[in-house]
């Protein structure tokens, strides 16, 4: 079956490389029994994976159920997973199977694995590993033939090394590995998807579908949508239901968006127009961020040493000229060590200190080389994953692959 079938079948919207990377994976390790680790932001739809996943194998016909490791609590879990007998523990009043035993031959969905009690997992990695399971308050070995795909929006690896996640079990269950992209990295998928919602939402309310204007279009591509694909779903059943005119403007979308996020969304798509003027307030590149906060550095070290001139000249000592000052922050020599009244309060003085021990302090800096040490401990801090360090930085994960390259950064 072809990528474009599976879409067609499941619902899927969207062309990305990294969205048909994930498909075709899917595709591929469906039709056999290894277990697969799924790995995306939540609401990128990464149950749709485990359904696709189950309904090309050969375990079709078999029972197919979804856990949300994360809403069933502690005390409960085993007892879901791997059933009790009765009395095991206080309310078990009868003998109950678990989901490993009543779905035997088919699949289970582990959503939110990162969220499993230790104890559990420990439970879980037995089944994986020999395929037995003892029920809670029991004695006697089950054997069960299930496959397992599990999901997690967390780093399962990191958690491990805090002690919060089997190092075992994440190896086992990674066998196959699917990251599911985000949102905001498929972002030519995001006008159609959007249509695609507010059509089917058009239907529904028997009402005309809403069509955006081009400026709204790129606020919605340059908007972050940290919910991922449910976020999105929800804007635009909001923005159908609520709008009067059904054709939206920029204007009219920024009003249905968070203010923090949708003015950062505005400011890139002014910046990106042509002859945009950029304000000191507008960041229009990665860099931009960074420059400025170099430069307001720069000018507060400035404004500390003209205060200190002025203060020094109000009260009669007069220093060595600004222009000789070298790189450093005030240079004044070291005998003698003069104090100067402080020109808002004459009951405190001020040490103007010597030179000695300022040397290294530069007045103009290096912002590659800032760059650069940035980059280096953002790569450092995230063991070399660039998509984190990448993140962290708040840039592409192309863009931080260029600079590793330009810099010569070695990871």
């Amino acid at each position: 079956m072809d990528i474009q079938s599976i879409k067609n079948r499941f619902g899927i919207i969207g062309n990305s490389p990294a969205l048909n990377y994930a498909l075709n994976t899917a595709i591929q390790v469906s039709n056999t029994d290894l277990s697969v680790l799924i790995v995306g932001e939540s609401g990128v739809g990464k149950e749709v994976f485990s359904n696709i996943i189950h309904a090309l194998s050969p375990r079709k016909h078999n029972p197919f159920i979804a856990v949300n490791c994360g809403a069933i609590p502690e005390g409960t879990i085993d007892s879901e997973l791997f059933g009790h007998e009765k009395g095991s523990f206080t309310g078990a009043l009868d003998s109950r199977k678990g989901y490993f035993e009543t779905v035997n031959g088919g699949t289970i969905f582990l959503d939110e694995i990162g969220e499993m009690p230790l104890g559990t997992q420990a439970r879980l990695l037995r089944v994986l590993e020999t395929g037995e399971f003892i029920r809670v308050g029991s004695s006697k070995v089950q054997k069960t033939d299930v496959r397992v795909i599990a999901a997690t929006n967390r780093d399962l690896l990191e958690n491990s090394s805090h002690y919060r996640f089997r190092e075992d079990l994440y190896y086992r269950l990674n066998t196959v590995p699917i990251r599911v992209p985000a949102l905001r990295d498929r972002k030519e998928d995001i006008p159609l998807l959007f249509r695609k919602f507010a059509a089917d939402f058009a239907e529904r309310y028997k009402t005309t579908s809403i069509q955006l204007d081009a400026v709204a279009q790129q606020l919605l591509i340059n908007y972050p949508w940290r919910g991922n694909v449910r976020e999105l779903k929800n804007a635009a059943e909001q923005i159908s239901v609520l709008s009067i005119n059904k054709f939206v403007t920029g204007e009219t979308l920024q009003h249905f968006l968070p203010q923090n996020e949708n003015s950062r969304s505005l400011a890139v798509i002014h910046n990106n127009a042509p002859g945009a003027t950029h304000s000191g307030s507008d960041f229009s590149s990665e860099r931009d961020i960074l420059y400025k906060l170099f430069f307001d550095m720069k000018k507060d070290m400035n404004d500390l040493k003209q205060m200190i001139f002025d203060v020094a000249n109000h009260q009669g000592y007069t220093p060595p000229d600004p222009s000789t000052v070298s790189k450093n922050l005030v240079q004044v020599y070291a005998e003698p060590e003069p104090v100067v009244q402080n020109a808002y309060n004459t009951n405190t003085p001020i040490l103007i200190e010597s030179n000695s021990h300022h040397e290294d302090v530069e007045e103009t800096l290096s912002l590659a080389d800032r760059e650069k040490e940035f980059i280096t401990k953002a790569l450092k801090k995230h063991k070399s994953r660039r998509r984190d360090a990448a993140t962290e930085l708040g840039i592409s994960e192309r863009t931080l692959y260029r600079k590793i390259k330009e810099y010569g950064i070695k990871e």
